[in-house]
Parts: C-alpha cells; structure tokens; sequence
C-alpha cells in the first residue's frame, strides 16, 4: 500500500534557492547552502495551488481540509481499522467543487504567505466537522455500537484552491467553468476572507543545549545530537528536550524501532499496576508479589506504520510491559526515524485499551474511561534480522520488512 503525498514549491529561506519538498517532511537541507532548518507551524500547514488565470483576473482562493491517516473503531466484534485520505470544502457552498479531487496530488503546491495576491476565504468548516463526517461516513455500514474510536497518524492541511467571477466561477487552475449562471446579485467579495495572516516558519536545527547540528532523517519529528548525547522535538518555536533510551542489541545489524512509552492516569477503571493489567486483561498469570508496586505504561509505535501493524505493536508492546532496562544513549546503527506526533499516540491510548480488555463485555466500560498521559519516554528498540523478517526476542514480536517500505510511504 503507498498512500498519496503532496510535492510543495519552496524556496530556502538561508539563499533562495528553490527547492521542493513532500508535505512529511520537517527537516530541509539546502542543497546549495547546505544550511539545515527545520519547518513549524502553530496549528497545521497550510498550502495553495498554482493558477493559470488571464492577466487582470481578481482571484479568490476557497480553503479545502486535506486529512490523512488511520482511523479506529472498538465494536463487540473486534477493532476495525480504516485508511483515510480525503479533502472537503471549508467553506460550504454549491458553486465551487466539493472536493479537490486528485489535483493536489498531481501540481506542486506553494506554501501560503501574505504576500500572496488574492483574497483568501476564511474557513467556516471546522477540522471537527471534517473529522466527525468522515467517521459517519466510515461507520455509517454498521449497527454495531462503538465503544472507542479514534484518528491516529493523521496529517491534517489546508489547500488553496484560486478561482475568478465573470458571469460563473471559473477554476482558475484549468481556466473552465465550475458553476452555472450566477444567482442574481451574487457578490463573492461579500464572503469573508482577506490576506492570509500565516506564513511557514523555519528554525535553525541546532541543539539548543551545545549548538551542534541537529540530525535526522527528512519526515522525522525527533532529533537526535551526537555531540551532547540528547533528543529533541519541536515546540512552538524552538526545540523540546525529550527523555529517551535505548535497550542494547546482541548483533551489530539490528534496525532500532522508535517506541513511546507513557505515563498516563486511567479514571473509570483500574490500571495503575502491572497486577491491575494482568486482571484487567484477564492474562493467565497468578498475580505475584509485587506487582501491585510495579507501575503500568502504555506502549505505542512512534512512527507511522499500516493501523493493522499499529494495533499489534501496541498491544504486544503494552502487554509485555518491557523492563526499565534501557540506557540513555543514542542508538547505534540503522535508525527508524520518528514519524508519530506524540499527541496521536495518546489519542491512541483507549483503543490501545480496547484491544486487550477482557472479557468482551468490559468494552462497555470504555465510555467512562478518561485517559490522561502524564509523561512519556522515546524508547528505542532493536530488532533483528532474519531473512525477510525482522523480530525482537525478549518481547516476542515479529514483523515482515516490507513494513519499513510500507513506514516510508505514511
């Protein structure tokens, strides 16, 4: 499976050298300045399309939600996971498309800025009412009940898409006409809109505790400095430090998976122990000495990955509830690069929950459950390889590598 990804026109904001960028990726490297920077934004990215209008033509600019990812749906039966890709106006009107259909995956898009010509739509459709329509849809061919859900591993945007008024509206992309004759004193300057006020930023990508360069791959979300041994993680307009560790390897080939463990106070069920998950996932094991003392953590991937193969590393992982055996130093070999913002692996977490539950009919418990991550750990773990596969011993998991190709593609 490869999922579509958007190609973004851009300029290096060290020299100006153009360059071109896929709508994962965080951390640009000029290829004429080789100055390295990194891309934030306060809420999501927002993009435009290019245009072909005559010479002299007012443009309008209507915004499209673009949302990508997985989404998951506790029923009695089992936990369904879809793959959603869609766009949808954000602001509701007949004379313009729905949706935009393919073409944002076919042009290069430009990165909205105010000094943008046109007048730019502001959006009346939330994100929430996008999200909340796609699972009406998703859902809508089952009457079972649904005791958790979630959208996980999400990339949420906005698209510009330019038009102009003569007697119709016309797309301003292929220059034809979108809408039949106008209704009798249709102004389209009386809808809201205006110069952009947002603008992409770029910081420098070094690390704020000793100023050496930050390193990674392109999409990643974490950093890591050789120099001074530490992670990072943007935030707002700068770098967050993050705890981390690394359980160590018995070969020199083994591929290092990025894991967040976490933290979290678990209110409407009892789960705060390593005794109270062995009750609460029914585990044929006699509740040892201990155990009460033993403090329970959630697992979850930190990088994108097929939502079938999401749900078994975070089951697995949660239910092993590996040992605080890790040490705090920078994995030493092939890397896979954090992809997963933290706050989708702690929309996770209930269905997480949901997954191990037992018997089937404590799922209905899961309406009271709230779910507060408290802290969180980057743990990075080795898998070995073997053939075509790739497998972690002491917690007995096993993957196929085409799920490094499939990780790339998210």
């Amino acid at each position: 499976m490869k999922t579509s990804h958007l190609l973004i026109e851009h300029q290096c904001p060290q020299c100006g050298a153009p360059a071109t960028l896929e709508e994962t990726e965080r951390l640009f490297t000029c290829s004429f300045c080789r100055v390295k920077s990194y891309l934030v934004t306060r809420d999501y990215f927002r993009y435009m399309l290019p245009h072909t209008a005559p010479a002299g033509k007012s443009l309008v600019f209507l915004p499209y939600w673009r949302f990508k990812g997985s989404f998951f749906a506790s029923f009695p039966g089992g936990i369904k996971p879809r793959i959603v890709d869609v766009s949808q106006q954000a602001v509701s009107s007949p004379l313009f498309p729905v949706s935009l259909g393919l073409r944002s995956q076919t042009l290069k898009l430009r990165f909205v800025s105010p000094e943008n010509e046109g007048v730019f739509l502001k959006p009346k459709v939330s994100s929430k009412d996008l999200l909340r329509l796609a699972e009406e849809t998703l859902t809508s061919s089952t009457q079972e009940p649904m005791f958790a859900k979630a959208f996980i591993g999400d990339t949420l945007s906005q698209i510009y898409s330019p038009f102009y008024v003569t007697d119709k509206v016309f797309d301003a992309v292929l220059n034809r006409p979108v809408s039949s004759a106008l209704p009798e004193g249709f102004d389209i300057l009386a809808m809201e809109g205006g110069k952009p006020d947002w603008r992409i930023e770029f910081i420098p990508s070094l690390c704020p505790n000793c100023g050496w360069d930050l390193e990674g791959e392109r999409n990643a979300l974490a950093l890591s400095c050789k120099n001074c041994n530490s992670f990072w993680m943007a935030k707002g307009k700068g770098f967050a430090k993050l705890e981390f560790g690394v359980f160590p390897s018995e070969t020199q080939d083994s591929i290092y998976f990025p894991f967040y463990r976490i933290r979290a106070d678990v209110s409407g069920i009892k789960l705060s122990s390593y005794a109270d998950l062995v009750k609460t996932a029914n585990m044929a094991k006699v509740v040892q000495e201990g155990w009460e003392e033993k403090p329970f953590r959630f697992w979850t991937p930190a990088f994108k990955i097929r939502p079938q193969d999401f749900l078994f590393f975070s089951r697995n992982l949660t239910l092993s509830q590996p040992p605080k055996e890790y040490v705090t130093q920078l994995p030493q070999g092939e890397v896979l690069p954090v992809t997963m913002p933290f706050q989708d692996a702690v929309e996770s977490l209930k269905i997480n929950l949901a997954s191990f539950i037992k018997p089937p009919r404590m799922l209905q418990v899961l309406d009271a459950v709230e779910i507060k991550a408290k802290s969180l750990v980057l743990v990075y773990i080795p898998f070995q390889r073997s053939g075509n596969e790739l497998f972690q011993p002491a917690f007995n998991l096993r993957t196929n590598k085409t799920l490094l190709q499939h990780a790339k593609h998210l």
